[in-house]
């Protein structure tokens, strides 16, 4: 007895779906990981920057976002390759780590932090990054050979 081709396909590798689960959160993880690490050694050179006099005070606030989205596009792009599929999730969830892990670190140095406080364009500029990893980590598709 022949077996169609759509069986064949379906005989491969069996994926357990909690293994591919603790995978994919692994590498989010590492992503975000990643992502923080960026995004502190970005402030580290805007602070130099803003300490040698090289760049005025009041671009603080403006080198705080863009450092948050240095870090979400670096760490979003290294999930986004590892990983390989819904990768504008991928990068959206390594920007949500990033600002989930800010939020926490000034919690816990500052024991205040507050989203009303700025927050709020952070996390967007964490979302933002991160997508922007989606959408350039990702491969374009083949095209198929008629």
């Amino acid at each position: 007895m022949t077996k169609k081709p759509r069986e064949k396909r379906r005989e491969g590798k069996p994926e357990e779906t909690g293994g591919l689960w603790i995978t994919v959160m692994g590498q989010l993880l590492l992503g975000g990981a990643a992502a923080v690490l960026a995004a502190v050694l970005a402030l580290l050179v805007c602070s130099l920057l803003i300490s040698a006099g090289a760049v005025p005070e009041r671009f603080m606030e403006r080198a705080v976002l863009a450092a948050c989205v240095l870090g979400a596009l670096t760490g979003g792009l290294l999930a986004v390759r590892r990983i390989g599929r819904s990768t504008l999730l991928v990068g959206a969830g390594v920007g949500a780590i990033l600002f989930l892990l800010l939020l926490l670190a000034g919690t816990l140095l500052f024991e205040e932090a507050s989203i009303s406080n700025g927050g709020g364009m952070m996390l967007l500029s964490c979302l933002c990054g991160g997508a922007m990893a989606g959408i350039l980590g990702s491969r374009p598709k083949k095209k198929r050979k008629r």
